[in-house]
């Protein structure tokens, strides 16, 4: 079983190597994967989008993968794969009795951990509540998620395909930054291209300042797209 582009994962860990290499691998497998670098960045992420399988680094500075996990299990039933560097029997209990799905232990091959992912998912009972619709306020203007639209009262707001894909990628991370590198990827990725560099971050940006002009009052001093210095762009909705 690989990974299935309407699953999505969230990776925490506070070690960025490892963190990175995570995202990229399961990315290659076809999962969404979103990354926090500690508890809570992670608890930002999940007050606002729903993963469908959380991994998680159990040491990790500020509050660690076990207390998170038992708290989150207070709270929500999403499935949960613990890391760590321990792998002594009684850690293993102690993060399976915080409410954990599974236990993996580090160093481990990279194959491992996708079999643990998709064995868990394979358990986890099929959501079958109606799904209701999403939506991102901007101003004046409004984002549906799910149909990929944007309306401006009754009126639909045209987006090119990379004005619209722009904004799927946003609209998966409100609230957090996005850099002009990941978009390239992002971009190249859903349009099946695989150069990236300069001349194409350059091309980001004009398509950020031309999807800004769809919603924005005032698209030179933006509200809702906005510019992170040093780390990207970021969707910051009502």
């Amino acid at each position: 079983m690989t990974g299935l582009p309407d699953i999505h994962l969230l990776i925490v860990d506070d070690d960025e190597r490892i963190r990175s290499l995570l995202q990229k691998f399961l990315v290659r497998q076809g999962f969404w994967v979103t990354a926090a670098r500690d508890g809570a960045h992670a608890r930002r992420l999940l007050a606002g989008l729903e993963f469908d399988l959380i991994v998680m680094d159990v040491m990790m500075p500020g509050e660690d993968g076990i207390s998170l996990t038992r708290d989150l299990r207070a709270r929500m039933a999403t499935p949960i794969l613990l890391l760590t560097a321990r792998g002594e029997t009684a850690d293993r209990i102690a993060g399976l009795e915080a409410g954990a799905d599974d236990y993996l232990a580090k160093p481990f091959e990279p194959k491992e951990l996708l079999l643990r992912i998709n064995a868990i998912l394979r358990r986890t009972p099929v959501k079958v509540e109606p799904k209701l619709p999403k939506v991102i306020a901007l101003g004046e203007v409004r984002y549906d998620v799910d149909r990929g639209e944007m309306w401006r009262g009754h009126d639909l707001v045209r987006l090119t395909a990379t004005e619209a894909a722009l904004m799927r990628i946003f609209a998966a991370r409100p609230g957090e930054p996005v850099t002009r590198t990941q978009l390239v990827e992002d971009l190249n990725r859903g349009s099946g291209r695989g150069d990236t560099g300069q001349t194409q971050e350059r091309a980001v940006d004009v398509q950020i300042t031309r999807l800004r002009r769809k919603f924005e009052t005032d698209p030179k001093q933006p509200r809702y797209l906005q510019t992170v210095r040093g780390a990207g762009y970021m969707l910051a909705p009502d």
